[in-house]
């Protein structure tokens, strides 16, 4: 009976790239099922985010560009990890496997060719966030036909693609990156932090220039990119596309509309699926209304220039880096002297600094009951993106790897979107001896681990079934949470979506051995169920089923 099961899900997981309808699945080992498709919900989606550089290495060959061979810092340099390496791994399907259905890469644009040294050793832009020109693609990372290749085989798995738009700043000065004109640009001051404006018109640290995004007055083309695209032989086409996009725009020629154009070219060209946008508070609110419309302008297109490779009728995502938002603040981020909704018209979803928090200080039932209700009542309709660990979070939930387990839970059974940071689920280690600040989160995926480390084995098995059992519920995140019974902990979730509709019941910390699950507030009498952790079938009896196995831990779906 368990084939059947897998036979079933297989088929779900291909349905997964059609458009939201009711479907019938054929006859599945002699017996004819009717399966409703699965929709895809942002909300409750399972979002895997990584660091291209420090992923998977699939084209050696791309290693050294533009001379950046000075020794570096502890984890100060590009390591090798390129889109090709993630396309790798979709192939294989590790994303799938882990019932990831959205992949995060850091930005993949030019980075400046020199290094910095700010007393951490020499550190190169392998991390993607410093700009040298937004309409290319960092020779490290890999071409625009990697990019295609990531993209469609990413959609041929139901995996949308994300990437990193940053409008905020462009790299730091080197002697290889002259700063940018000062019509671009500011160099000072440096943000206090203390109010809106000292964190929005300044500069974010110490020698990275801040896009002048409060300007509306036309600016050439930088001359050092003038330079690079006649070398490139590309300077034609790209003020011919420009020319185009400020005609049918309006806008003026204004440093944040020219960083819109190209950012938003690698989704009709691409046809990516969302942007999580680089900070979000360090600009003018209304820079994010503006790029909201050209996203979707461009997504828009898109669709209708590519019908073939459309997934569904989902908006373009918007997540917003408002760094310390929280989901206490509802709708609202406090700067202290102004408040600003960063939802309406701006992002689909923000990221939730406070998450890691609430998992520590919160039982099982306190965190997913609250968030239950604050997503179903002030955020309805919007979303939050839960982390607890991340590439430039100091204070992670488990920064040693001591409890996976919980991690795991909490992370993947919480309402709201879910962030596994690459190694959450391998328990790659987030203290590096000898690395500095930041660098010490951002290790290269331990892959030896995975494949031969028994404990590593278990740890990733674990996340793989809560994962999969998050994609094929959307009632996971983004559905209404109710407590059934505290001790044994017991809790059902219940979503619906036009006529699809999703229930679901789990348990934590049960007793191993044989267990009584009390389903009758959702399940009917004689219901055949299945519970996807242990991989066992029970039929509703007296208003529960019986499960015996070596697990404390039940997920049960209709069968």
């Amino acid at each position: 009976m368990q084939n059947k099961r897998w036979i079933v899900l297989i088929i779900l997981a291909m349905m997964s790239c059609k458009n939201n309808q009711n479907s019938d699945i054929a006859e599945a080992n002699t017996q004819e099922k009717s399966v409703q498709q699965i929709p895809f919900d942002w909300e409750g989606a399972n979002l895997y985010f990584l660091l291209t550089d420090r992923f998977n290495n699939g084209d050696t060959s791309n290693d050294i560009n533009f001379d950046r061979t000075k020794e570096t810092g502890k984890l100060r340099g590009f390591e090798g990890g390129d889109i090709k390496g993630i396309t790798q791994k979709i192939n294989e399907g590790y994303f799938t496997d882990l019932g990831i259905n959205a992949i995060w890469m850091t930005p993949i644009v030019e980075q400046i060719h020199g290094g910095t040294d700010e007393g951490t050793g020499v550190t190169y832009g392998f991390h993607g966030y410093w700009t040298k020109d937004w309409t290319n693609i960092d020779p490290n990372y890999g071409t625009k036909e990697d990019l295609h290749e990531l993209v469609k085989a990413a959609h041929n798995k139901g995996i949308r693609v994300v990437l990193d738009a940053v409008i905020n700043h462009t790299g730091p000065v080197t002697e290889k990156d002259p700063v940018w004109p000062e019509d671009w640009v500011r160099t000072s001051p440096q943000c206090k932090y203390d109010n809106y404006e000292n964190t929005v018109t300044c500069t974010l640290v110490k020698n990275l220039p801040d896009i002048k995004t409060d300007s509306n007055e036309n600016v050439e083309i930088p001359p050092q990119l003038v330079e690079k695209w006649k070398a490139e032989g590309r300077y034609e086409q790209e003020v011919k596309e420009l020319d185009e996009f400020f005609e049918r725009t309006g806008h003026p020629r204004a440093p944040r509309f020219y960083i819109m154009k190209w950012l938003t070219d690698y989704i009709t060209e691409f046809g990516i699926d969302g942007y999580r946008a680089d900070t979000v508070k360090h600009t003018e609110a209304y820079v994010w209304e503006e790029f909201k419309k050209e996203c979707d302008y461009a997504f828009a297109q898109y669709k209708m220039n590519n019908p073939d490779r459309v997934l569904d009728n989902n908006d373009f995502y918007l997540v917003g880096e408002v760094y310390n938002y929280g989901i206490s603040g509802g709708k609202m981020f406090d700067y202290g002297d102004k408040k600003v909704n960063y939802y309406d018209d701006m992002f689909t979803e923000q990221i939730n600094f406070e998450f890691k928090w609430n998992a520590k200080e919160s039982n099982y039932e306190t965190l997913f009951k609250r968030y239950s209700h604050i997503l179903n009542n002030e955020l309805n309709g919007f979303g939050i993106l839960n982390y607890l660990s991340s590439h430039d979070d100091g204070s992670p939930f488990d920064p040693s790897r001591e409890r996976p387990f919980e991690t795991a839970n909490k992370l993947l059974l919480s309402p709201g979107t879910s962030q596994v940071y690459y190694g959450d689920e391998s328990a790659r280690s987030l203290v590096i001896e000898g690395a500095q600040g930041d660098a010490t989160l951002r290790s290269f995926m331990n892959w030896e681990a995975v494949s031969s480390d028994a404990k590593t084995k278990k740890i990733l098995n674990h996340w793989q079934k809560l994962g999969k059992f998050r994609e094929h519920h959307p009632a996971i995140g983004a559905g209404t949470h109710q407590m059934i019974t505290q001790e044994p902990y017991l809790f059902y979730r219940s979503y619906q979506q036009g006529n699809f509709k999703d229930l679901v019941v789990v348990g934590l910390d049960l007793p191993k051995g044989k267990k009584l699950i009390d389903v009758s507030k959702i399940f009917e009498e004689g219901d055949k169920l299945y519970d996807a952790y242990s991989g066992l079938e029970a039929t509703v009896k007296n208003g529960k089923i019986a499960i015996d196995s070596e697990f404390n831990i039940v997920l049960i779906e209709r069968y």
